[in-house]
């Protein structure tokens, strides 16, 4: 049975009231806002009957203070006067009556507006909360739809909105772009359901290194990206990103793939590195692409990248941790790029071995010119560049070296080989690059001289 509050200061009204409900309502009399302010704090009811004009805290009072009460938020509340003035009427629905009932009281009349009160509540509740079920359908279906199926990791849409609008609001941070190395080979030899079970693992162990705040997201294939959010110093950084590295080397050693899968890092952080997501995605991806160059199973940040840092920042390890970075298997296959200043002393190495050995060893300049008369923009060069990079890192041993010289050059030193053989690799890189570049903006010339001992860079 329904429950009616009845609140009204004249015992006459509530002695009548109490007999038309008597029978369809459970009717609740109260004398005062006091009493019906008691009575809802502990119990509720299905609609509220409120006189206007009571001593102490009138009917319009009151309703003020019974809408503070969560629980009484959406209760209907029906008015009951003896004032029939157009201005009174008004005044009942602008406070958020649902209606009003007038004095003396008509039965018939009574029973129908709260039945149409009743119904109109009903009505309300089930609209509350079909839009309550289609709202939490919608957001399922939104989490799901930036969710990756296999990980359960946010996908790139979803990193890209959060991340934005968190250095949007203030916050800092760091973009870790994390990849596994030769995770291509855990698919080949030991199938693709090896592979997935590899790619969850590496998604849980990414969870266990993860603050609630930060984002977590699978770019597809082997490659994640991590945000963390507040931590912007490099020796907190080097610990986390060393500890992921050493935990998943761990578990997959433990998995005994012989595929010498390990992981790689580039972290970029906010804001010296970039205030937006793609300014920091694409500065942690050079990062990343500066391990891959030069040795992978590391991590780097991203101006120790473009100036040749070592990547451990301020962290320090212990003997088994070095170890086990340093003892892991090398069998690639690709050219090592070096920075400058590390090529510099290097080349001085080999110039001193050529001095008491008979190995030849070949010099090769690349030089990127525009394609007309005109000289392409400082991006074109890049993208130029970036593309020989990859056509000399395609197309070399790992005992051959390269480095940028300048922001047209580059410089590869060929190990063991003549100048045929030389000539043959340097056309070779060319060809590769002209198969990945085809925008026809710029064009790429070599030269090649057999480095002697006597020859030394000062």
């Amino acid at each position: 049975m329904k429950t009616i509050l009845v609140v009204d200061d004249d015992k006459l009204n509530l002695t009548v009231v109490s007999q038309v409900l008597s029978g369809t309502y459970d009717a609740v009399s109260v004398k005062n806002g006091e009493e019906a302010l008691d009575y809802l704090a502990e119990k509720t009811c299905d609609v509220i009957l409120l006189d206007i004009n009571m001593p102490g805290m009138n009917g319009f009072e009151l309703l003020e203070e019974i809408r503070k009460l969560e629980q009484c938020q959406h209760i209907p509340v029906i008015f009951l006067t003896g004032e029939k003035d157009v201005e009174t009427e008004t005044r009942c629905f602008k406070e958020g009556a649902v209606d009003f009932i007038a004095k003396p009281f008509v039965p018939a009349v009574m029973l129908s507006r709260i039945g149409r009160a009743l119904e109109m509540e009903e009505l309300r509740r089930s609209l509350a909360d079909r839009l309550e079920q289609k709202t939490q359908e919608v957001s399922h279906i939104k989490s799901k739809a930036y969710q990756d199926v296999l990980t359960g990791l946010w996908n790139r849409e979803y990193a890209e909105e959060t991340i934005n609008r968190m250095i949007a609001e203030g916050e800092q941070g760091a973009l870790f772009m994390i990849d596994m190395d030769n995770f291509k080979l855990i698919n080949d030899h030991y199938s693709h359901l090896a592979g997935d079970e590899m790619l969850k693992m590496f998604a849980d162990t990414l969870r266990a290194f993860a603050g609630e705040e930060d984002v977590l997201c699978r770019l597809g294939g082997d490659e994640f990206i991590a945000f963390v959010k507040d931590v912007t110093d490099k020796k907190e950084l080097s610990g986390r990103a060393a500890k992921i590295i050493l935990d998943l080397c761990r578990k997959i050693k433990e998995c005994r793939y012989d595929t010498d899968t390990s992981v790689s890092i580039g972290i970029a952080r906010t804001p010296e590195d970039g205030t937006t997501f793609d300014k920091l995605y694409h500065a942690a991806d050079k990062a990343l692409y500066y391990v891959k160059k030069n040795g992978k199973n590391a991590y780097y940040f991203y101006n120790e990248a473009l100036m040749g840092g070592d990547g451990a920042g301020e962290t320090t390890v212990d003997l088994n941790y070095l170890q086990e970075m340093m003892s892991r298997k090398d069998n690639g296959r690709k050219t090592y790029f070096m920075d400058f200043g590390s090529f510099h002393h290097v080349y001085n190495f080999i110039r001193r071995f050529v001095e008491r050995s008979e190995h030849d060893v070949q010099t090769v300049l690349f030089t990127v010119k525009g394609a007309g008369e005109e000289q392409p923009d400082a991006a074109e060069t890049e993208l130029a560049l970036k593309l020989l990079e990859q056509a000399i890192y395609d197309s070399l041993r790992r005992s051959d070296i390269s480095t940028r010289y300048s922001n047209r050059q580059l410089i590869v030193i060929l190990m063991d080989a003549n100048n045929e053989n030389g000539d043959m690799v340097a056309e070779r890189i060319v060809r590769n690059f002209k198969g990945l570049y085809d925008r026809g903006k710029v064009s790429v010339e070599y030269g090649i001289a057999r480095l002697e001992g006597r020859k030394q860079i000062s």
